[in-house]
């Protein structure tokens, strides 16, 4: 187990840094850029540079949530640490537990996917409010329904924030994106329908990202949490709030860089 963990680790953040180094660079640099070429140009770059970008993107996505499951269920489940730290050491680990953790981690996702659907998207600060919202109930149920400690609530919001961002890759980004580089390749113009859905779910992977980052550092925020047990739970949501500004101000910055 301990070597199965050193390589999982491994894996994860290599695959981690591809994925979301290829997510910013879609978000920060890309768009500003596809902005100023022309249609000839974009007839010849982006057939060539997107399949490229993007089959590297998505297969980074998908290592990096495959090997961030694995480890979640090799450190937590089977290492003892869904209670190990500083909550109820003593605690059993039981089947009710495991159940609402897999329902709120991997059917969160689906509840995602018909919200992003609605009008509610088209205002990214509402959006933010209500995920924000959604994430604080989901922890709520994790602490006071599964007994989570820290850690263990932690890092399953960032494997709910990782399973939402690997679907996004997957089953609406990267179809979406197929659609778009087959019209530009052909010299049309790509369905605006398609465009808007690629890159609404980018930018809310974006978002994500920072949050996501958190919590996989989680295990050096512990002292944090220590210091103010009674709010821990307000660490994660203070987090998420930082990174989501964060994320705001590079889409300013990213929109006034100019190339030479």
């Amino acid at each position: 187990m301990d070597v199965l963990n050193s390589l999982f680790r491994w894996i994860h953040v290599a695959a981690g840094i591809l994925w979301i180094g290829l997510l910013y660079f879609f978000n920060f640099v890309n768009i500003p850029f596809a902005g100023a070429m022309d249609g000839d140009t974009k007839k010849k770059v982006v057939p060539e540079l997107m399949p490229r970008a993007l089959y590297m993107f998505r297969w980074g996505a998908a290592y990096t949530w495959v090997t961030g499951i694995l480890l979640l269920f090799i450190v937590y489940y089977h290492g003892g640490l869904m209670y190990g730290d500083q909550t109820n050491p003593e605690e059993e680990w039981t089947i009710a537990n495991s159940l609402l953790t897999l329902v709120l981690m991997f059917a969160g996702v689906f509840l995602y996917d018909v919200l992003a659907r609605t009008p509610l998207t088209k205002n990214l600060t509402l959006t933010g409010v209500v995920g924000l919202v959604i994430a604080g109930i989901v922890t709520y149920l994790l602490i006071k329904v599964g007994g989570f400690g820290y850690r263990a609530y932690n890092i399953h919001i960032g494997a709910l924030f990782g399973t939402i961002m690997a679907f996004n890759v997957w089953f609406r980004i990267w179809p979406s994106q197929k659609k778009i580089i087959t019209a530009v390749k052909e010299g049309a113009a790509p369905d605006a329908s398609v465009v808007a859905l690629a890159g609404l779910r980018s930018r809310h992977n974006t978002y994500l990202s920072v949050p996501l980052v958190w919590t996989m550092v989680n295990m050096h925020t512990t002292t944090l949490a220590t210091g103010v047990p009674r709010y821990d739970t307000l660490i994660l949501l203070v987090a998420t709030l930082i990174g989501w500004g964060a994320v705001t101000w590079l889409y300013k910055k990213s929109a006034k860089v100019k190339g030479f």
